[in-house]
């Protein structure tokens, strides 16, 4: 009779010969015009992640499609979400890699290694059809945390990898709707919240709250966090930053009037993304400032069958970045408007990459900027499926729109802090 323990040593030694002789097959999620249901194809990766598998994306290669080991498990998740996957042996897994990595190509492939937990910065009164990226996050069946401003004035955002700004104006001026809704039951509901959490949490002004909260989201920036903003959460916490020892709210929004002097007293230095801006100090007008192009007030009139902008092309070896957020099955985008639709070229600095613009024009669609030991992501407009979205329209149906190229940019964003750190090549 053979020992117990000489059985389990030769098991053992069967499965490393078999393992060795029939390498794991892969489990490929296409993301070029293959796909069925892109946006689902984040939330099948994401899950991998949370499931301890390793997820593999292959930049330029197919639309930055996902590669990863070969389970029952992850090909039933697929097919639950209605994502295309592909079975493949190891020798053409094999040949994917080599084309992946070879100087030949601009292609890459990064590793993925463990699934980022997500806040989103919304008021305890939103709906989620406001904001594209959490409408994003849900058809996606990516988990999120909402926090505001008690949770990131008390330290919260030190649980987070990657935080989103939802639709605010961190200047404290309500969005600039006093003129067109101030007698709208939602605009009085809304600005009596923000009044009472700013009293509740110290501070005798919303925009002096908006400050402080946009101060804390900086450091948590430097600290090594990922941020991610959209629409009028770009321009306006910039400005929120630059005024940071300036009173630039009118008598409407915080009592008392603005500071004749406001324009000279902004420091650019504490900004992120912008310098030079001139303030729109009307609080009548549905604007901030010049950043946003073109202006929102009057609407612009556009033709929205004309309306593109077009994506960057980055070295994937040498710009893993700026190409992860970039991703995309398309090179060109189709334009959607918002409160801020775009930033003007001149106005950007010099640091931050311009990751996507309107051709012919100085508006730029889709930026990324380094601040301390984190990252922070800025893409205009409002919702990439709804091209003027207004005030009470409807949520978008994201059934309807399983392949935007406009909403892979968003989860792009949502895995990058997933991606392991490695040294650019010099």
């Amino acid at each position: 009779m053979i020992p117990l323990n000489t059985v389990a040593t030769l098991i053992g030694l069967v499965g490393t010969l078999v393992a060795s002789v029939f390498p794991q097959s892969k489990l490929l999620i296409p993301m070029d015009l293959q796909q069925t249901d892109h946006l689902k194809s984040y939330g099948v990766a994401f899950w991998a992640l949370q499931h301890n598998a390793e997820v593999d994306w292959l930049l330029n290669y197919r639309g930055g499609s996902f590669m990863t080991d070969y389970s029952d498990v992850v090909a039933r998740e697929c097919r639950v979400r209605g994502v295309s996957f592909e079975t493949l042996g190891v020798n053409a897994a094999s040949a994917i890699y080599a084309q992946v990595q070879s100087d030949d190509n601009n292609m890459d492939v990064v590793r993925l290694e463990k699934a980022p937990k997500i806040a989103v910065y919304v008021p305890p009164n939103f709906k989620p059809w406001d904001d594209a990226v959490t409408l994003a996050l849900e058809y996606a069946e990516i988990p999120y945390t909402k926090v505001w401003d008690e949770e990131v004035l008390s330290g919260k955002l030190a649980e987070y990898d990657w935080l989103h700004l939802h639709h605010e104006d961190f200047t404290g001026q309500y969005g600039k709707f006093y003129a067109n809704y101030r007698h709208a039951q939602w605009y009085i509901e809304q600005q009596l919240l923000y009044e009472k959490e700013a009293r509740r949490l110290g501070f005798k002004k919303v925009s002096n709250a908006k400050k402080n909260v946009a101060r804390t989201i900086r450091d948590y920036i430097a600290g090594g966090g990922f941020m991610f903003a959209m629409c009028s959460a770009t321009d306006s916490y910039d400005i929120a930053l630059a005024a940071e020892n300036v009173d630039i709210c009118d008598v409407m929004y915080d009592g008392d009037p603005p500071d004749r002097d406001a324009e000279k007293k902004l420091d650019y230095g504490l900004t992120l993304a912008f310098e030079n801006f001139t303030l729109d100090m009307n609080p009548l007008r549905y604007e901030y400032s010049d950043i946003d192009i073109p202006q929102s007030d009057p609407p612009p009139i556009r033709d929205p069958s004309t309306d593109y902008f077009t994506l960057f092309e980055f070295s994937a070896k040498y710009d893993p970045v700026p190409t992860m957020l970039t991703q995309d099955h398309v090179a060109i985008v189709k334009g959607f408007m918002g409160q801020t639709t775009a930033f003007r070229k001149s106005l950007i600095k010099r640091t931050v990459v311009i990751l996507a613009q309107r051709e012919g024009t100085e508006e730029v669609r889709y930026i990324h900027g380094n601040h301390g030991r984190g990252t922070f992501t800025w893409y205009s407009g409002h919702d990439p499926e709804d091209y003027q979205h207004a005030v009470g329209d409807p949520p978008t149906d994201l059934t309807l729109h399983k392949n935007s190229p406009g909403y892979r940019l968003i989860l792009n964003n949502v895995l990058f802090p997933a991606a392991k750190k490695k040294q650019q090549k010099t």
